[in-house]
């Protein structure tokens, strides 16, 4: 003959009680369990769900092994290099468009617009030869 299953009823003050001291970190949810003797390894979990402290659950240890360690220090290597490179090509065109600027005004031309013109010239009379 089979015993019949034993039902625990908590009140709803004493299970948010223990979430509440899951949640101050003063326990942990195994070490709640235990302490106050809550029958059921899911229990706990379902209060935690149905109290909406779904934060409190499933939390996440990432291990690393020595070659992700190096592959994560290589492509931060990598991109601090680029960075840099930018960061120089973007003062490079600085400099340029100073040194631009500086020749129209010690010339008075405008040499976007005079180069420009030359170029399309050059490419109406490859256009009028190739004919």
């Amino acid at each position: 003959m089979t015993r019949p299953k034993k039902v625990y009823r908590y009140s709803e003050a004493f299970k948010l009680k223990v979430i509440s001291e899951i949640e101050s970190g003063k326990f942990s949810i195994e070490k709640a369990r235990k302490i106050y003797d809550i029958k059921g390894a899911a229990t706990v979990q379902r209060w935690i769900r149905k109290y909406g402290k779904n934060h409190l659950l499933n939390k996440v240890v990432r291990v690393e092994m020595r070659e992700e360690k190096d592959k994560l220090k290589k492509l931060s290597s990598e991109k601090k290099e680029l960075e840099s490179a930018l960061a120089q090509a973007h003062l490079k065109i600085l400099a340029l468009e100073s040194l631009v600027e500086t020749t129209e005004e010690h010339y008075q031309i405008d040499l976007k617009k005079n180069f420009g013109q030359r170029a399309f010239e050059k490419q109406s009379i490859r256009d009028k030869n190739s004919t």
